[in-house]
């Protein structure tokens, strides 16, 4: 009976492997300089975006350190912008976005964190874990990216890139810091 049911299960999972098989969109990357191209474009409106987002980030945060944190970064990435457009040119390509589906995503989820909080200190801890996750994912991101440049000899597009991962690591740290010498505990009162 147990060697049924393992021949079952191995047979399903099999079935749900060639079911998942995804079929490419016309015009797909093929080549890994179209996949870093089009992946700059992605982080390029993600960065974009957050230009806009951080505001009212800014705006909805009550915690001096949080405010000041997030005022900060909003120039940091407003710097950021900037040296993607110089990877693009680097690269011999128009700067432009293509939508970020994840930052999309992790923008509404901020959103709605804005929503189902009040202002204060619970409301600042929910924008530090929107923001990290930002964070993680940029810093996933250009790290990913970062290793395609040097795979690919763009060896100035990869110091470009590796400059903005250290400022997502050094802003990530420091929203941790922010967190766990104050809000966090305060939020818990």
């Amino acid at each position: 009976m147990k060697n049924t049911e393992t021949k079952n299960t191995k047979d399903t999972a099999e079935k749900n492997v060639k079911n998942a098989v995804v079929q490419p969109k016309t015009g797909a990357a093929s080549e890994l300089k179209e996949l870093f191209i089009d992946s700059l474009k992605d982080i390029y409106w993600a960065e974009n975006a957050l230009v806009t987002a951080l505001p009212k980030m800014q705006a909805n945060a009550t915690d001096p350190a949080l405010v000041s944190a997030i005022k900060e970064h909003h120039a940091v990435t407003q710097n950021q912008v900037a040296r993607l457009e110089k990877v693009f040119d680097f690269l011999g390509e128009k700067a432009e976005g293509k939508k970020c589906e994840a930052m999309a995503g992790l923008l509404k989820e901020g959103d709605s964190i804005l929503e189902e909080t009040e202002p204060g200190a619970v409301r600042d801890a929910g924008i530090i874990a929107a923001s990290q996750k930002i964070e993680h994912y940029e810093i996933a991101t250009y790290g990913t990216l970062a290793a395609f440049a040097k795979t690919l000899g763009e060896n100035d597009a990869a110091k470009l890139l590796i400059q903005t991962l250290a400022e997502e690591k050094e802003a990530d740290c420091l929203l941790n810091d922010v967190a766990l010498n104050a809000i966090n505990s305060t939020a818990a009162e």
